[in-house]
């Protein structure tokens, strides 16, 4: 009997937390809808309200946007805007940060997150999946002397948390897995991972040679 009900947990427990974040970011993004003008609110445009109208009005923000600020005229008023901002004092300081942060993370061109690694932490002997966010450089790298890389060694279960460290280039392990993968790893607290590399034709040929056995 324990062997089922532990099958029906597995079977519905990622679903049901699954349309409880869907649902959340939903109805979240519903309470938008109050900040819209009367008449263009569903009540008024439909007669009802509409679930999932919030989020509609977002994506159709976020791609008029993104039009709007991938033309010439929109990025002169783009630069005018980030010029604006960044004369406002403490205001100026919080956007810029946030602004190169979001520019690494959610740009195409963007490096964060671009390779999973291995590295020894939290001491010598024990390591941990972390990933290279990029290379020490300037004032850092001059006081640390020779080349370091920096990296993201995440929290598990929730990898939005962690820290971030520079080590040696020489003790970073490099993985074959993608970033996804690893991310998996970390949120599973390691019970999902990688399936093992299939073996490739050589090196079934290899080891299938008597003379190449001990």
């Amino acid at each position: 009997m324990k062997k089922y009900l532990i099958a029906g947990l597995l079977f519905w427990v990622p679903i049901g937390i699954t349309v409880w974040l869907v649902h959340f970011l939903i109805s979240s993004m519903d309470k938008i809808v109050a900040l819209l003008p009367d008449a263009l609110r569903p009540q008024s445009l439909f007669g009802m309200n509409v679930y999932g109208f919030g989020l509609a009005v977002v994506v159709v923000v976020l791609f008029a946007t993104g039009i709007l600020v991938t033309h010439f005229f929109g990025k002169t008023l783009l630069g005018w805007w980030n010029s604006l901002l960044n004369r406002v004092p403490v205001v100026g300081g919080v956007y810029k940060s946030v602004k190169q942060i979001s520019d690494t993370v959610l740009s195409d061109s963007g490096n964060a997150f671009n390779k999973a690694v291995l590295v020894e932490f939290p001491h010598q002997g024990a390591w941990t999946i972390a990933f290279q966010t990029g290379a020490s450089h300037g004032e850092l790298s001059a006081k640390m002397g020779g080349e370091f890389i920096s990296v993201y060694v995440p929290t598990t279960p929730n990898p939005t948390s962690g820290y971030m460290i520079y080590v040696p280039k020489s003790k970073v392990k490099d993985l074959d897995m993608t970033v996804d993968q690893a991310l998996k790893t970390v949120i599973s607290m390691g019970v999902v991972g990688p399936e093992a590399a299939l073996p490739t034709p050589a090196a079934l040929a290899h080891n299938s040679n008597p003379n190449n056995r001990n």
